[in-house]
């Protein structure tokens, strides 16, 4: 029996098959630089986006505790996360919003959490010491200040808060 006589010849057989096989590895190795070059068309976009917390004129030199929510665009998602600030602003109009969560393990502290420690935020979990301008005192267990907002007043006098931005340490 000769070759014509089938269907597929053996030698048609082994094209295909080494075809095939070329064919996934050339994919396999294709995709990955495909999936980069496109990569950030698909990462989330750096959007300033910023809520509004309130009007200028509520806060002063006292600390004020303020909960606000983020839209947060994740690849596929949105979704809103829930945020909280110690929002002060100073003599010369400069506002400050600190983070709440402790540098050190995560927890939250507190504006004069500590009756011992006044004019101060306190983090309850190891004793965590921060001035009123966020920065950690020295010999406390948190190594860098407080992360602080950004921020801007409107043109309507609202002030708007974004992303928490993070500090330097001792």
């Amino acid at each position: 029996m000769s070759d014509k006589d089938q269907g597929v010849s053996r030698r048609q057989f082994l094209n295909y098959t080494l075809m095939g096989v070329g064919g996934f590895l050339v994919a396999g190795t294709v995709a990955p630089m495909l999936r980069f070059a496109i990569d950030p068309l698909l990462q989330v976009g750096q959007e300033k986006d910023m809520v509004a917390v309130g009007d200028i004129s509520e806060f002063g030199s006292e600390p004020t505790r303020r909960e606000f929510q983020l839209r947060v665009n994740d690849g596929w998602t949105e979704y809103d996360v829930d945020q909280t600030a110690w929002i002060s602003v100073n003599e010369d109009g400069e506002v400050l919003a600190l983070s709440p969560i402790c540098t050190h393990l995560g927890c939250a502290v507190m504006w004069e959490g500590n009756e011992n420690e006044p004019n101060r935020y306190f983090c309850p979990c190891h004793n965590g010491l921060y001035e009123r301008d966020g920065v950690n005192v020295p010999g406390t267990p948190p190594t860098r200040p407080l992360d602080t907002y950004e921020y801007e007043v409107g043109d309507d006098g609202k002030l708007y808060l974004g992303q928490p931005v993070q500090r330097g340490g001792v």
